[in-house]
This record gives C-alpha cells, sequence and structure tokens, in this order.
C-alpha cells in the first residue's frame, strides 16, 4: 500500500526564505536537501523503498514548484533593471 505524501506537508520545516540583493528566493533547508538526496542515493543503489520513492517524488514536485516561483520572480527583477 503506498503512502499520500504530500509537497505541502515538507512546507514548514524543509523551506527557508532567502533574500539575495532585491530578490526574495524559495530554498530547501539544508535538513530537506540532505533527505532529498539521501533518498537519489538510495534510488541510484536500487534500495528505495516504496514508501521512500512516494517521498521523493514529492520532494521533486516541490523542487519544481519552487523552481519555477524563483524563475518567474528573477525574470520579473531583471525586466525591471
Amino acid at each position: 500500500m503506498t503512502t499520500l505524501f504530500k509537497p505541502s506537508a515538507l512546507i514548514p520545516k524543509g523551506l527557508q526564505v532567502q533574500q539575495i540583493n532585491d530578490l526574495t528566493l524559495f530554498k530547501f533547508t539544508g535538513e530537506l536537501g540532505d533527505r532529498m538526496q539521501t533518498l537519489l542515493d538510495q534510488k541510484k543503489a536500487g534500495t528505495l523503498t516504496e514508501e521512500e520513492a512516494t517521498e521523493l517524488a514529492a520532494i521533486g514536485e516541490l523542487d519544481e514548484i519552487f523552481s519555477y516561483i524563483n524563475a518567474v520572480m528573477a525574470a520579473r527583477a531583471n525586466g525591471r533593471s
């Protein structure tokens, strides 16, 4: 049985906001970044459980969402310059 792992559940402890010049960016905390790397290493080694695969997918989805938001914010900031 696969457990649903919601990406939004990762936000309170796994996300930080960082100010770089005039740009506010969303970044993973070190803890969440390390967890993602551990899961990626396990996937590569073929030792990832089904539950861990679900967790990795949730982290990956969150990474895509915040990468997109950061890119849009950076483009808008560059457009004003």
